[in-house]
């Protein structure tokens, strides 16, 4: 493995969500979200697939929206974090995949995962009890198709002929095995906001998860391990609970009814189980500061979810993320962005 280290680099995830149940608004607001990151300089805008609705909204078709986030953006990388690899057909995503980059001239990057939701596979007609065999199996198709290789029949290729992907599939694993098994396959990693069915901190369940994953490396490229992570950046402590304590909450009274965190959990332990980052910038810097993956992560993808903020709160988390938060870890935006003065024009940090 080379000894050179890549860049450290800053994404953002949308799990494409709203409040007034008007889809086609959640999804402009979410566009307008890549439009803003690229303006700021991020290096990477992610996407979630769920094919069973979310609160508000939530994300089907990553690729159709992708493809027209690259229409509007200049520089911003974009991908999924997950696609439900499963459920799709490898050859046939591989298409999608290549068309988006082809389209934004190479800027795509695709994590895929197994999913959990039961009710999808069942929609999808695949057997939940095989995630983990169709991820495998798909998988190494979809590779097959994105090197341009001759995939299932003889003659066939997909088109358009795909850009050199070697070090831009992702795999979103729950486990040291898993992280390793990516290692293996050549994927880099991605490791999810939180660690469900877990009593320790988040950052101590998966650095050991990381740790294999490194070890298990034997490519000779760097490896890239993309470091999720609930963050949202406010004026003070008590306004960014205002715009996020009752959707996580809420969102961990669900998580508590599947199993994955205790029953009767209070607000706080709420925020603590969702291993939240919130509050004045300065507050997050300390807290990452102590955080156990990032050291060895080369990607912070910063996410709201499961906190649905209000659209022009949501914008100014990101703008205090790429200006304050991030600059301080040592991340440097792709570019200096010039601003929008028909988008806003007040400071960033005003009524947040």
């Amino acid at each position: 493995m080379t000894s050179e280290r890549p860049r450290f680099r800053l994404g953002f995830l949308t799990h494409v969500q709203g409040r007034d149940g008007d889809i086609a608004r959640t999804y402009r607001n979410a566009q307008e979200l890549f439009v803003v990151a690229d303006e700021l300089g991020f290096d990477v805008g992610w996407v979630a697939q769920h094919h069973v609705p979310l609160g508000g909204g939530g994300l089907s078709s990553p690729w159709t929206f992708l493809a027209h986030a690259a229409a509007r953006t200049t520089r911003i990388r974009l991908g999924t974090a997950v696609t439900v690899l499963p459920l799709e057909d490898p050859v046939r995503l591989a298409e999608d995949v290549a068309t988006v980059d082809t389209l934004s001239g190479g800027r795509v990057e695709i994590g895929v995962g197994s999913g959990a939701n039961s009710l999808e596979y069942a929609a999808f007609g695949q057997d939940a009890a095989r995630k983990r065999e169709l991820t495998s199996q798909h998988l190494d198709l979809l590779r097959q198709a994105l090197a341009n290789r001759e995939v299932r029949t003889p003659g066939f290729r997909i088109q358009p002929e795909a850009g050199d992907f070697h070090d831009r599939v992702w795999q979103g694993v729950f486990s040291a095995p898993g992280a390793a098994y990516a290692a293996e396959g050549g994927s880099n990693l991605l490791l999810n906001r939180a660690a469900y069915g877990f009593d320790a901190p988040t950052d101590e369940v998966q650095r050991p998860w990381a740790d294999a994953y490194l070890a298990a490396w034997d490519r000779p490229r760097h490896p890239r391990i993309g470091l999720s992570r609930f963050i949202f950046p406010a004026k003070d402590r008590r306004t960014a609970l205002r715009h996020i304590s009752e959707d996580v909450h809420r969102a961990a009274l669900r998580m508590a009814d599947s199993g994955a965190f205790p029953k009767g959990l209070d607000a706080d332990e709420a925020l603590r189980r969702f291993h939240s980052f919130y509050g004045h910038p300065e507050e997050i810097i300390a807290a990452l500061r102590q955080e156990k993956v990032l050291p060895v992560a080369t990607d912070l993808i910063t996410q709201f979810n499961p906190a649905v903020p209000d659209h022009d709160a949501a914008i100014r988390a990101l703008e205090l993320i790429a200006t304050e938060v991030a600059p301080a870890l040592g991340w440097t935006p792709a570019r200096v962005p010039p601003r929008s003065p028909a988008r806003r024009t007040e400071p960033a940090s005003a009524g947040v």
